[in-house]
């Protein structure tokens, strides 16, 4: 059993985070994790809130249900266990992880959110890293390389204008997708217009449709 959590953990993408958050701040952390992911994802990836995505959400609804159903059975120290083996379990063919992965910075200030989008990234098959600010994201940029940047506008530091302005000079072929709740305020929606115009970006106006954004997304990575 132990070993069938471990694979379905790692084809939703939860073994490594959980390996390091283990890693960092030990055994409890770890385990509420994995227990408080599982349930976060299941509600999000409800097959009734993705009628465009049904089969892939019945798919992912499945194997949380299998996670469910071994930590339910399982004891805490063999949940750990899982997490101390550090040889990654096969995933099986056709599914996310057999290929390279590419590789989505998603910048957001808000905690709730960036760990939303970093698990439905995840699930999705790519590789994610998460920036609280802008000038978080440029530094996590210029290491990570990402094939996608996924960014909020108004936020402290650096906003995602001007993280994006400074990625350009390293990338001027930077794929990024614009998020916020502000796009309505006249002077930010004419900065967005040109970017938008120039350079081909996408948007996305808070708050939006989950299964929307990934079928969009994954469609913009792929051209």
């Amino acid at each position: 059993m132990k070993t069938e959590l471990a694979k379905d953990l790692a084809y939703l993408g939860l073994l490594d985070k959980a390996r390091e958050i283990y890693d960092e701040l030990g055994e409890q952390a770890a385990l509420s994790y994995i227990k408080n992911s599982h349930r976060l994802l299941s509600k999000v990836y409800h097959p009734d809130l993705n009628p465009l995505n049904d089969e892939k959400a019945l798919k992912a609804q499945r194997r949380l249900n299998q996670i469910s159903e071994h930590i339910n059975r399982l004891q805490d120290k063999e949940i750990i266990e899982v997490l101390t083996e550090r040889k990654s379990p096969p995933i099986g063919p056709g599914v996310p992880g057999k290929e390279a992965k590419k590789k989505i910075l998603v910048v957001e200030d808000e905690f709730g959110l960036h760990e939303i989008f970093r698990e439905i990234f995840h699930m999705e098959g790519y590789e994610v890293r998460i920036a609280t600010n802008g000038l978080n994201g440029y530094q996590i940029y210029k290491e990570f390389k990402p094939n996608l940047v996924f960014t909020d506008i108004i936020m402290p530091e650096m906003d995602g204008l001007e993280l994006v302005s400074k990625i350009r000079e390293i990338d001027p072929r930077i794929k990024v997708v614009y998020m916020s709740g502000f796009f309505g305020i006249k002077n930010l929606k004419e900065r967005i217009r040109d970017e938008v115009e120039k350079y081909g970006y996408l948007t996305f106006s808070k708050p939006f449709k989950l299964s929307h954004m990934l079928e969009i997304v994954n469609e913009y990575l792929s051209t």
